[in-house]
């Protein structure tokens, strides 16, 4: 093989040359790792282009700058490689879910998808994280010899369980999923291809979950300061912030504001990556893993924040919650979201003749749910003004 330059993983990593394989055995790459080949797949998938144009926070017609589920995907990305390096785990299989984490997300956010749930709540509901799994196992048609996209079994279970288990030993749902249940899409896709619903994901999979949260809980301070939803000195409320804005204020008098939120920005990435990093490897330590398999049966996730810092991310987010997710502009655009999806949903399931080909061989809510859940805000809005010859204002 030409990939032989490799850099020395620690003994828990996940090893590429032992991977479980794939559902439809494939020959190996002469080039690439198991895990390279998966980034790469989902880096050309259908579903990853549309990222560029759905919602993280702001609909995307609201300003160039502002993030989007791609550029959110990116910056994951990169705090996700930053500290699988920094744990001696496999960068790629890290990358590899960092891309993949948000492909189920349907167009306007989050209001998108709890519409989409409630609407479906007769064919059990809609869970993004579910439809990311259907996506890369049967969605996307573009193989001559598959469904899907054939990703490692490393990939899917990091893709499934990167949040923690989603059974106990007794095949109990918990966590999330102890009041609404374990999604079907996941449950139906476990009986072909068991994905160890009850046990953790490998340390791979938990750094991209904690460089999820590192990297929305700084860019969502500056999108919302970009969006003069707060100022940057209304953020002294927030302890971890006021430190920050402390030293900046000290280094630099008088700094614009536009400088001072970018300041505030990368000191949250630089500490909660450093934090993350020293808590996990004091976790290792402790645990002193022989392989992967240790770390799945930890019956806890090694990746984690520190106790103090969990209680300053938690604080973090509860400013952010009330000043950005219930400021009245952003509920606004929320509700008119929700009719969006709501009167596309209703419409298509109504007439399945306006699906055109994605009707398939007959029309069901699950077909439709898949139809709006892979649209971008644009197509969304588009497609509403066709139907209804109405334009919602969601800026």
């Amino acid at each position: 093989m030409l990939f032989t330059r490799e850099r020395p993983l620690s003994p828990f990593a996940v090893d590429h040359r032992t991977t479980r394989g794939r559902r439809l055995p494939e020959k190996a790459s002469p080039t690439r790792t198991e895990f390279q080949r998966d980034r790469d797949r989902i880096i050309h998938s259908t579903a990853f282009r549309r990222l560029k144009h759905k919602t993280q926070v702001f609909v995307e017609h609201e300003g160039d700058h502002y993030r989007t589920r791609l550029t959110h995907t990116i910056e994951v990305s990169q705090i996700a490689r930053a500290l699988a390096r920094t744990l001696g785990l496999d960068e790629d299989l890290a990358e590899a879910l960092a891309l993949a984490h948000d492909l189920g997300h349907t167009p306007f956010g989050h209001a998108g998808e709890d519409a989409l749930d409630a609407l479906m709540k007769a064919e059990g509901g809609f869970d993004h994280n579910a439809q990311a799994l259907r996506i890369v196992t049967s969605l996307e048609r573009r193989y001559a010899a598959h469904d899907g996209l054939n990703l490692s079994w490393e990939t899917l279970e990091g893709l499934v369980k990167h949040n923690g288990p989603l059974l106990d030993s007794a095949g109990k749902p918990v966590g999330r999923y102890a009041k609404s249940g374990v999604s079907r899409a996941i449950l139906q896709y476990d009986e072909i291809h068991p994905l160890d619903l009850s046990s953790h994901a490998s340390a791979e999979a938990q750094v991209a979950a904690i460089a999820d949260d590192i990297a929305y809980n700084a860019h969502d301070i500056d999108d919302g300061l970009r969006a003069g939803l707060f100022r940057a000195q209304d953020l002294r409320a927030v302890p971890l912030i006021a430190a920050m804005l402390d030293e900046i204020d000290a280094t630099w008098p008088g700094l614009d504001e536009g400088r001072t939120a970018h300041e505030i920005m990368r000191r949250v990435i630089t500490q909660l990556i450093e934090d993350a990093g020293a808590e996990s490897e004091r976790r290792l330590v402790r645990l002193s893993p022989r392989n992967v398999e240790d770390i799945r049966r930890a019956g806890q996730p090694v990746v984690a924040f520190s106790d103090a810092m969990a209680e300053q991310e938690k604080l973090l987010k509860a400013y952010l919650f009330e000043h950005m997710y219930r400021a009245p502009r952003i509920l606004a655009q929320r509700q008119a979201a929700e009719r969006v999806i709501d009167g596309l949903f209703r419409h298509y399931l109504d007439r399945p003749s306006e699906l055109g080909e994605a009707a398939g061989a007959g029309i069901t809510p699950r077909r439709v749910a898949d139809y709006i859940a892979g649209m971008t805000d644009r197509f969304a809005l588009q497609e509403y003004q066709r139907l209804f010859d109405e334009s919602p204002k969601l800026g």
